[in-house]
């Protein structure tokens, strides 16, 4: 694992919303709800390295992400356990408002790899 992943212990409710609060990052963990691990470059579309990075480092700061070197990529999944553990019921609560709501949905939809 790469560094900067907190315990669950650690993970704070206001650090999980801030990064939640964006449509890339929604965007990601509405794909990694799946519960499998992705490439990172395999998520979002048109976005830069670097942004995808800084990306990637909120998520994982958060406590929201796994990040994990896997060759000459990095592998990212949900940390759903801990979330779930520490704030039962906000993340279906969130994946669901994203489906549910057409402005949110469309928004999303724009940064999906088709």
């Amino acid at each position: 694992m790469l560094e900067n992943h907190p315990q669950r212990d650690e993970i704070r409710l206001e650090n999980v919303l801030a990064a939640l609060g964006n449509p890339m990052r929604m965007t990601v963990i509405s794909i990694l709800a799946d519960g499998g691990e992705h490439t990172c470059g395999s998520l979002l579309k048109g976005v830069s390295k670097s942004t995808l990075t800084h990306h990637w480092r909120v998520l994982r700061e958060g406590g929201i992400i796994w990040q994990k070197p896997s060759g000459r990529e990095n592998l990212l999944s949900l940390r759903r356990d801990d979330l779930d553990a520490r704030f039962p019921g906000l993340l279906d609560s969130l994946l669901s408002a994203t489906q549910q709501d057409p402005l949110t949905r469309t928004t999303l939809d724009d940064f999906l790899v088709k």
